[in-house]
């Protein structure tokens, strides 16, 4: 459907969709370009407060992940009218507004329509240094990759829908998908970066994979050093995926290896669509181990962990080991 729309050639724009990257760029001048996103989706907590700060966290992600500062935001919001208390309504908004203010973010206004389904979240607008953006096609064969939080999320929500989640597992999910990735951005700013992109709806492997096709290389993954949320591989295990697991794996196109030995859960949560889930860097080798170290030490990112490697292209682009 992508192929037929027209490609920029304004050359001011440094980061458009033909990469699938996680924001589009527009050069300002030589030191501000701004970054651009949006991104919305049905509930994911019973809480509508949550629900909406979660879905702002989600939506300011995607310019952390270009390395950028959100500056500004509209609110996107689909209601069912008459189906819906408006106290539910004016939550989702409280939530969406608590973690804009936490992160800095002005809000502008925003637009709603009446629709049949509640869907909630933004379009942001952030700044960049044109020379520092960080995009997805950036990664070098040798680097090391960091992940800077836990998986599992799409499980999670789909195992608390059926009333079956533990409060523990919900509250380590809660405030996982409520952690803004800006912390764990400025962290590895300090650092060399090569690539990064953040793993949202189309999990760790589909993610990956529009790292490794726009890197013209191939990731290879170690599936036990990979951070889990609580009770993500049980669930797993017991059959509780979502929709997206099905999608992502086609996304994927079949272009992975797996172990003949490998834990089939384990490999299911690499496809597992997550919301509002970590950053995915690709970094010099030999700097990886002092980036988690940092990382570790950064409110929100203590489950970093470095999960693999780049790796030359070849047939597949993603190998779990």
């Amino acid at each position: 459907m992508l192929a037929a729309l027209p490609r920029a050639s304004d050359p001011n724009v440094l980061v458009d969709a033909s990469t699938l990257d996680d924001a589009g760029v527009y050069r300002l001048d030589g030191q501000r370009a701004l970054v651009q996103t949006v991104d919305f989706f049905t509930p994911i907590l019973d809480d509508p407060e949550d629900y909406g700060a979660v879905a702002a966290a989600n939506a300011l992600s995607d310019v952390y992940a270009m390395g950028g500062r959100p500056l500004t935001a509209l609110n996107i919001l689909c209601f069912p009218e008459g189906k819906l208390p408006l106290s539910v309504l004016a939550a989702i908004l409280r939530g969406g507004g608590r973690t804009l203010a936490a992160a800095g973010v002005a809000l502008l206004g925003g637009h709603s329509v009446a629709d049949q389904e509640l869907k909630y979240g933004l379009a942001v607008t952030g700044l960049v240094d044109p020379r520092r953006v960080w995009t997805n096609a950036g990664a070098r064969p040798g680097d090391a990759l960091v992940l800077t939080k836990p998986i599992g999320t799409g499980v999670l929500s789909t195992a608390l829908k059926k009333g079956r989640l533990a409060e523990g597992a919900l509250a380590a999910l809660t405030a996982s998908m409520l952690q803004l990735n800006r912390d764990a951005m400025q962290v590895a700013a300090a650092f060399e970066v090569h690539a990064c992109t953040d793993v949202t709806g189309c999990g760790l492997a589909g993610h990956g994979f529009e790292l490794a096709l726009a890197s013209h290389v191939a990731l290879e993954i170690e599936l036990k050093a990979v951070p889990l949320l609580p009770d993500a591989l049980r669930w797993t295990g017991r059959g509780m995926k979502t929709r997206g697991d099905r999608v992502n794996r086609d996304y994927v196109q079949r272009r992975y290896q797996t172990p003949e030995r490998a834990e089939a859960a384990l490999v299911d949560l690499m496809f597992d669509p997550q919301t509002s889930g970590g950053l995915l860097f690709a970094v010099p080798a030999p700097s990886a181990d002092r980036l988690v170290e940092s990382l570790r030490a950064t409110a929100g990112a203590a489950h970093s962990a470095r999960i693999g490697r780049v790796l030359p292209p070849g047939d597949d682009f993603l190998i779990f080991r």
